[in-house]
């Protein structure tokens, strides 16, 4: 992989990959929701509420999966130094947090008519909510420091220390008793959901990842141009 790390390679296989990733995400959404809006069955016990389900699950898998990005890309930096894996983190950080907070929206608007109440300070609601506050921080701690180098490593040293949640939201519904249902998809002996669920909020979760390689590609890239405009502003300077 190390010749992927070198930026110059990584814009030139960006630039053919990105309107390929961009085609397919518009397309798998489009066909997703169609299923999920239109060909989908009602719950026999949620009515139509279940359909909150096609944009809150996906949401909730790439939230936890953006994380984990952000997490390795920040060890490869630590590490290994490697040129864009720090500008890898961070760019995953603003959209990690997007899919986390519309988890978050979406099972409030779910909750409600299901749980009657809009919150409850569950074991997974709070893991989750943990983790839309740590992109907060990861972000915060990005740019506060003048040393952008410092903000990098503090913000990396918080995304590692974070991912300890990963697995907390992950079997928070198996290890303690809480009001939200536990996995029906991602379990041991298959799924539970029925095919004409299962099948369209598949090709969202699918969309979902598009999105995010998409968007990931694009902050890469302008974070990349950023950079060269600032060496060629400080040579300017030193040059002056």
């Amino acid at each position: 992989m190390h010749r992927f790390a070198n930026p110059t390679r990584f814009l030139r296989i960006a630039a053919v990959v990105q309107p390929w990733v961009a085609w397919i995400t518009v397309t798998l959404f489009a066909v997703g929701l169609y299923m999920a809006f239109f060909t989908a069955p009602a719950d026999y016990q949620q009515g139509e509420s279940v359909r909150i389900m096609y944009v809150h699950v996906p949401a909730a898998w790439m939230g936890m999966f953006c994380y984990a990005a952000m997490a390795v890309a920040s060890a490869v930096a630590l590490v290994w130094k490697h040129p864009l894996a720090d500008v890898a983190a961070k760019a995953s950080a603003p959209t990690g947090a997007a899919f986390t907070f519309l988890a978050l929206a979406t099972g409030s608007l779910w909750g409600k008519p299901m749980w009657g109440t809009w919150w409850v300070w569950d074991a997974r609601l709070t893991s989750m909510l943990i983790l839309f506050f740590l992109y907060i921080g990861y972000m915060a701690l990005q740019g506060a420091f003048d040393d952008r180098a410092r903000g990098a490593k503090a913000s990396a040293v918080l995304a590692l220390v974070g991912a300890v949640n990963l697995p907390i939201i992950k079997f928070s519904v198996d290890w303690w008793n809480t009001l939200h249902q536990p996995s029906s998809v991602i379990k041991m002996g298959g799924p539970s959901i029925h095919p004409s669920m299962l099948w369209p909020l598949l090709i969202l979760a699918v969309a979902f990842k598009g999105y995010y390689v998409w968007v990931l590609l694009v902050r890469i890239r302008q974070e990349l141009t950023a950079n060269k405009v600032r060496i060629l502003q400080l040579r300017q300077v030193h040059g002056g």
